[in-house]
Parts: structure tokens; sequence; C-alpha cells
């Protein structure tokens, strides 16, 4: 009896450390191009990492096998679109949010789309919990630690992208699978990879930036990307959406390491409000979320 036990708890932790290492990626991926930040600015870091990362995603899935005229192209455009705009919003966010906030502002996106999937009273219990936590972080007169209202404007703002990038995305990934996500990130290029040479110009060529641009593509798309990819396929819905609760605490602890950001108790609570509540919502979603995650 106990290697059957010991063969099922081995065969839920591998695909649990996949989906952690992901998430891990993703934020010091974020990390990483916030540093790039003070030479191309947002929307140039956000271009690299698209631009490169699409390279990498073309290599890892292959896209050019498929059908294409057998492709649902208008959900493949509002993926594309909703990918690109949201990685742009989250990136400008990022100049003078928090990392952990800017990711539990942009969770409300697919807390949005878990709470409304559900369609149960009980869940506006986790909706006004998610308030709640933003409430938190409003920055109110007189506040010692108010946070930029634009910054957290375009952090929601990117949630709003989340939530049409999780509707178009699964809409458009129903037959053809993780091979969309390469063509999405194309058209997503369209999106931010003009607006990154509009503000930086030639400095998004300088040798230099190359490795650390080669770094992000890596870490927030091709690596991640892969690893639930790898994950969905051997965890229930339900496990893969609680986990995904944990991005924002990650994204503050990856901000706290990697970017010496230091963030108020208040603060932590409206994390910890969030993350709570989007893991009420996935447990009562009927159907949940299970979009990779595109930070």
């Amino acid at each position: 009896m106990s290697a059957p036990s010991s063969f099922r708890t081995s065969s839920i932790l591998y695909p649990v450390a996949l989906l952690l290492v992901s998430m891990l990626s993703i934020q010091a991926g974020a990390s990483l191009a916030k540093s790039l930040f003070p030479a191309i600015g947002a929307t140039g870091a956000t271009a690299l990492r698209l631009g490169f990362g699409t390279v990498l995603l073309w290599v890892v899935f292959r896209p050019w096998k498929m059908d294409w005229r057998a492709l649902p192209w208008p959900m493949l455009l509002g993926y594309g679109l909703s990918l690109g705009t949201m990685n742009t919003l989250f990136y400008i966010a990022l100049q003078t949010v928090p990392l952990g906030l800017a990711v539990a502002l942009e969770f409300t996106g697919p807390l949005a789309v878990a709470v409304l999937g559900s369609r149960r009273p009980r869940d506006l219990v986790w909706a006004g919990l998610a308030i709640a936590g933003l409430l938190l972080l409003v920055p109110w007169p007189g506040s010692q630690a108010a946070l930029d209202p634009v910054g957290m404007a375009c952090a929601l703002g990117a949630g709003v992208c989340w939530a049409l990038y999780i509707l178009f995305g699964q809409k458009a990934g129903a037959e053809h699978g993780a091979q969309t996500v390469a063509l999405g990130s194309t058209i997503a290029c369209v999106v931010a990879v003009p607006w990154g040479v509009a503000h930086a110009g030639m400095a998004l060529f300088t040798p230099a930036l190359l490795p650390a641009a080669l770094g992000v593509a890596v870490l927030s798309m091709a690596l991640p990307y892969s690893l639930e990819m790898m994950a969905l396929t051997r965890l229930p819905a339900r496990t893969f959406g609680m986990l995904m609760s944990l991005e924002p605490a990650l994204g503050a602890l990856c901000g706290m390491l990697l970017l010496h950001e230091q963030l108020r108790p208040l603060q932590w609570l409206a994390i910890v409000a969030v993350i709570a509540a989007s893991a009420g919502a996935t447990l009562g979603a009927r159907a949940p979320v299970t979009a990779p995650v595109p930070d």
C-alpha cells in the first residue's frame, strides 16, 4: 500500500512544484524588467520582453505546424490585443507601485472572472473581501503610504485586460491549446513593440541590454508558460486556481528580496485579502480559471 500512496504524493507534488517555480519565475522576470526602466522605460522593457519572448515561444510551441485557416482569428485577435495592452499597463504601473501591490491590483481581473463564473450568493462575500482589500490601498488624503493613483489605475487596467485575456484565451485555445499562446504573443507585439520603440528609440538596441532582455523573456514568458502547460495537464483545475492565488504574495516576496521594496502592514493585509478572495472564489467557481499567468 505504501508504494501507491508514495506515487500519488509524488504525482501531486511534481506539478505543484512546477507551478510554484513558474510563478516565482514570472515575478523574478518582472523584477529584472524593472531594472531596465531607467534605461528604456516601462514601454521599452515591455517591447523587449514580448519581442524576445515571442521568438522563444515560437521555438517552444512551433505554431507553424497548425492549420492557420481553421483558427478562430477573432478570438485570437482579442487574446493578443488584451495580452499586449495588459503587459504594457502592468509595467507602467511598476514604475510607481511596488511589485506585490501591482500584482494584487492586477489580480482583480481573474478574480472577477471567477466570481462571475460562480453565480453563487456566497461569492459576494469574496467580492466584498477583495473590495475591502483594494480600499486599504486607496491613496486617501493625508495617508503616509499613499500610492500613485495613476500607477494604481494602470494596474487595475491591466487586471481588466487580464480578464479579457482569459475569456478570449479560453475560446482561442479550446481546440488548439498551447500553440495559440505563441500566435497571441505575436499579435501582442503589434501593440507593445511600436509603443516601446516610439518611447525608447535606438536605446532598445543597446547591446549591453540584450542579456537582461533575454533574461526577462525567459523568466517572464518562455519558462513559466511551458511549466504551466505541464502543470495544467497534471493538476485538477481547482487546485491550479488555488495555487495561482499565491501570485500576489510571491510578487511581494520578490519585490522585497530583489527590489528591496518594503510594504506597510495595511498593504500586506490588502494582499492577504485579495489572496483569500481569489482562493474562495476559485473554490466556488463552476469553471475555474486555468489560463496561464501573463504578468
